[in-house]
């Protein structure tokens, strides 16, 4: 391919923009979100690996206006907001002051309706043998065996027939700790679409869901929510971190609508042919969300509350919209270790939830089921939850890793996952920040928690 003149420049340009906002992002969500300080963000979050060169843009935060401003000597600038309930937005195509305005509804709302918060029960160990055994395998993903590859494991929760047995944080986090999921908000999307299944407003034999695509003779109308919910819509739509042109760079980044620019992409396979994992078909399953929600934006925002985190008392929960308000559920999420649990434990209990002494179904008979099934166009892959481990998260042989047949999980970026396992009545979540590849291999972590509780039942 050739590339014309201008290339270079535009790339080099589109690079700092994109590290500018990077940091501006996450480092406004870290401080207003997780309650971290902004200087041990900035040195064990901003400035590992191959994420060093971001200490070269300066950031400035600004918390009586919950603002964070990231420039290259005032260059390629990219500003941060925090609004109450919604997290950290890029101020894209808009002001600060339009962004607060379009959140004033939800932020009156939110003074009406506290969050409800639940607790995960905590077991006792039978025996000093049965804590000590398990201990030794969460403290294992806290060693770093390798200097180059450092696991950076800051958060583990082991959830056994319902209860806690296991939990460990690294200095710094807690229980408490509100903690980025990046791509294990795509299972929580997973969730608000069956939430609505069940209500009635969608159907996953649904088409015609997007209204770029209306048009006569478009192709795209053909493609089903299901086909969405399993990555093969047949759309293109390039997940390339790497590159700061790519289409997922571009939709986290760079546009004031995700949903939009993902709507905008053109067919590349006959929908329901090819697996493509895509953040972009996630950002289009929240606007699809948005229009079955109905009503004002501030429902909107709502919906997720209401419908999913105030049930299981995930108080901490906080999904986070781009500059046009919606959700993007393909990255954006922050809850801590114990609420992101209870997504998986949702799932594991088939979609039900005890609300006040009472079991109340939040999600359809049988989504669990349909959400871990292989999808016909990949076999490691089910309604936007993994049925496998990435590659990029296993080290060596992945034939010798005993991993239970049925587990299944959700998976982010630098080693996010909340794994089900259902004939082991098992629910592990594991957090951090394993930037290089294959420095955190989870499959073999969930083996060895599965022996030991195996072995002390």
């Amino acid at each position: 391919m050739r590339l014309d003149a201008g290339y270079p420049v535009r790339f080099i340009v589109c690079l700092l923009q994109t590290a500018a906002a990077y940091k501006a992002k996450l480092l406004c969500s870290g401080i207003f979100v997780s309650g971290r300080k902004a200087r041990s963000l900035l040195v064990e979050d901003l400035a590992v690996d191959d994420l060093a060169p971001l200490r070269a843009l300066k950031a400035n935060v600004d918390y009586a206006q919950k603002t964070v401003t990231v420039s290259l000597f005032g260059l390629c600038q990219r500003t941060a907001l925090y609004r109450p309930g919604l997290g950290s937005t890029l101020v894209l195509d808009t002001t600060v002051e339009g962004l607060r305005s379009q959140s004033a509804s939800f932020s009156t709302w939110l003074q009406h309706h506290p969050s409800r918060l639940q607790s995960l029960p905590t077991a006792q160990a039978s025996s000093l043998g049965d804590r000590y055994c398990l201990k030794a395998v969460t403290n294992r993903a806290f060693e770093e065996e390798n200097s180059s590859k450092q696991k950076r494991t800051r958060a583990v929760v082991v959830v056994h027939r319902g209860k806690i047995v296991a939990e460990r944080y690294a200095a710094g986090f807690s229980a408490q700790t509100p903690m980025l999921g990046w791509s294990l908000a795509k299972s929580v999307v997973n969730a608000l679409v069956g939430i609505l299944v069940r209500q009635g407003k969608l159907s996953l034999a649904d088409s015609d869901l997007i209204a770029e695509w209306r048009q006569p003779g478009d192709a795209r109308r053909c493609i089903t929510l299901e086909q969405l919910l399993r990555m093969s819509s047949g759309l293109q739509f390039s997940e390339a971190y790497g590159n700061p042109l790519s289409d997922v760079i571009t939709l986290l980044f760079h546009r004031e609508d995700g949903a939009r620019y993902a709507a905008q992409q053109p067919l590349a396979q006959k929908p329901g042919s090819v697996f493509h994992y895509a953040s972009g078909t996630t950002v289009l399953l929240c606007r699809i969300i948005r229009e079955a929600v109905g009503g004002t934006l501030a429902d909107y925002f709502a919906f997720p509350r209401q419908a999913l985190f105030d049930p299981l008392g995930m108080a901490s929960a906080v999904l986070e919209p781009d500059s046009s308000g919606t959700f993007v559920g393909s990255s954006f999420m922050y809850a801590t270790a114990r609420d992101w649990a209870k997504l998986g434990l949702l799932h594991l209990q088939e979609g039900r939830w005890k609300v006040e002494g009472q079991w109340v179904r939040i999600l359809p008979e049988g989504w669990a089921k349909f959400s871990s099934e292989a999808s016909q166009t990949a076999d490691f892959y089910g309604a936007h939850f993994w049925r496998g481990v990435p590659d990029s998260f296993t080290v060596g042989d992945r034939d010798t890793v005993n991993w239970p047949k049925d587990a299944y999980l959700a998976s982010g970026y630098q080693g996010q996952f909340v794994t089900i396992v259902p004939s082991a009545d098992l629910v592990v979540v594991r957090l951090g920040l394993s930037q290089r590849k294959n420095s955190w291999d989870h499959a073999k972590f969930i083996e060895s928690v599965v022996q030991t509780l195996r072995r002390q039942a």
